[in-house]
């Protein structure tokens, strides 16, 4: 229904049009501008009570003139109750709160107005074909909104992709990461970067140009070298984040392994509360890699469901294992699972002499894949518990069937993936893009080669190279290629 929609909005505002009349920022009369004025549904599509179009452009306040009754504009950021009409034939569309952004005091830094709509199919439609039928306005294609913001310098590329990011976060941990890039954190730290270098490239222009002036301060150059090493530990330091804000915005690889029979897929169904996979007590039920996406204690992740890890089964479950093996190794965080009550079995045995013991022999600092044992089926272990075992690494004790022992695991994924995606709450911004960290890489090769040059001119060339590489990171000499893949993922209206 909505495409139809739209398509029948498109029509109108490729109808029969008189001259295009312009708008001069924040005057809302006609005059002498440039740019086409544009319109969209902003809020969320289908039934809701309350729907918001928005215009931006030239000719809103003309927009906002033809539709509404009176016809004089409403102060400027107030909301007043207006009835809107249809401004040809004058038919009453609805009875709508309506809003004046005189530019360059609004989003997109141009004039625009917001029509605040009941919310029905009907009412949105009449509205959206109204403003189609105004001389002057086009529908907004995806992102507009927000391209037209950053054009205006009311948004650094990266604040851009905090909004992004924000519209699209599905866990805590997410709006808080996207909700410090919106406000503007990483392109502040990224200035700061480029002022610093800005200073040393003036310290060795200088010496290039005054070496032997009796005047010139003494010490220059060493400033300058002094500036350009605490950088490099900077930039090395986000670079070696090992793409955590990465795995934040896109979803750390959790997998689920361990024998036949231990409760993977049980626990699989658990996390994401959801029949993801068939549990069965009949072993190698599961012979494929079954994932799914969950929110994990407030992070997002890929839950990955293995087969069993066993040999001599057929060639199908064969297949799985080996799959399952190869997921292992991708994994940023293995959730260990064995049967609390069959820990003496030698399928268990076996998993933990391959596959627990070398995992956590090999990343005593947390800088590889991490993993925790699940003990689980505890409920089937005797009054006493577990027996300790000294050769049994650090485990939680869970039961699938109860759910007891789920706060405590929750609890442990949650300090888990703030290692692997990081803390959006603390520290310094993440690097959630790659576009991020190859700008940064290459902001440190450029200083690499100032400090192994001896030429001064090579020198300031390389802290110019190094300063572009950081510009490009919020927006400044960014090609029209990069800027219409960061655009295109925005939903239209925004």
């Amino acid at each position: 229904m909505w495409r139809g929609l739209w398509s029948l909005v498109a029509r109108a505002a490729r109808g029969p049009r008189s001259p295009r009349p312009c708008m001069r920022q924040g005057s809302g009369v006609p005059g002498a501008s440039s740019g086409a004025t544009i319109f969209a549904l902003s809020s969320g599509q289908g039934r809701c009570g309350i729907a918001v179009i928005r215009t931006s452009g030239p000719a809103s306040g003309h927009a906002l003139r033809s539709l509404t009754a009176p016809r004089d504009l409403p102060p400027a950021r107030s909301a007043c109750l207006r009835l809107l009409s249809h401004p040809r034939s004058g038919e009453p569309l609805d009875r709508a709160l309506v809003l004046w952004f005189p530019g360059p005091q609004s989003f997109t830094g141009e004039d625009c107005a917001e029509f605040h709509v009941h919310g029905g199919p009907a009412v949105v439609s009449g509205v959206l074909q109204a403003l189609g039928s105004v001389p002057g306005l086009r529908p907004a294609e995806a992102g507009e909104f927000t391209r037209r913001a950053f054009a205006h310098g009311k948004l650094s590329l990266t604040e851009v992709e905090g909004l992004a990011d924000l519209i699209h976060a599905e866990t805590e941990a997410q709006r808080r990461q996207a909700l410090r890039q919106l406000d503007g954190e990483l392109g502040h730290l990224c200035h700061g970067w480029a002022k610093t270098l800005t200073k040393a490239l003036a310290h060795v222009e200088a010496y290039i140009d005054f070496g032997e002036d009796d005047n010139l301060e003494e010490g220059v150059l060493e400033r300058a070298n002094s500036e350009v090493r605490e950088l490099e530990l900077a930039l090395g330091a986000h670079l070696r984040d090992a793409r955590r804000g990465q795995r934040l915005r896109s979803g750390a690889h959790v997998v689920v392994a361990g024998p036949p029979n231990a409760g993977k897929s049980s626990l699989v169904n658990l996390l994401s509360r959801k029949p993801v996979s068939i549990v069965s007590p009949e072993p190698g039920t599961t012979r494929d890699v079954l994932e799914t996406p969950v929110d994990l204690a407030g992070f997002p992740a890929l839950l990955s469901d293995t087969a069993g890890l066993r040999e001599g089964a057929g060639p199908v479950e064969q297949e799985g294992v080996r799959r399952a093996r190869e997921r292992l190794e991708q994994a940023d965080l293995i959730l260990a699972v064995l049967d609390a009550s069959e820990l003496a079995s030698p399928s268990s045995c076996n998993f933990l002499d391959t596959v627990v013991a070398p995992t956590v022999a090999g990343s005593p600092s947390g800088d590889s894949q991490r993993l925790l044992l699940l003990l689980n089926k505890s409920d089937l272990l005797p009054p006493g518990g577990l027996d300790p075992s000294p050769n049994l690494p650090p485990h939680l004790l869970l039961s699938c069937l109860t759910g007891e022992g789920l706060d405590g695991l929750l609890e442990a994924l949650r300090k888990e993936l703030a290692e692997v995606c990081g803390d959006p709450s603390t520290g310094p911004p993440l690097l959630t893009r790659a576009r991020h960290q190859h700008h940064l890489q290459g902001c440190l090769d450029a200083l690499g080669h100032y400090a192994k040059t001896r030429d001064l001119a090579l020198a300031a060339e390389a802290l110019r190279l190094a300063r572009g590489h950081l510009a490009r990171i919020t927006g400044g000499g960014g090609t029209e290629e990069i800027l219409d893949v960061i655009f295109r993922d925005f939903c239209v209206g925004k």
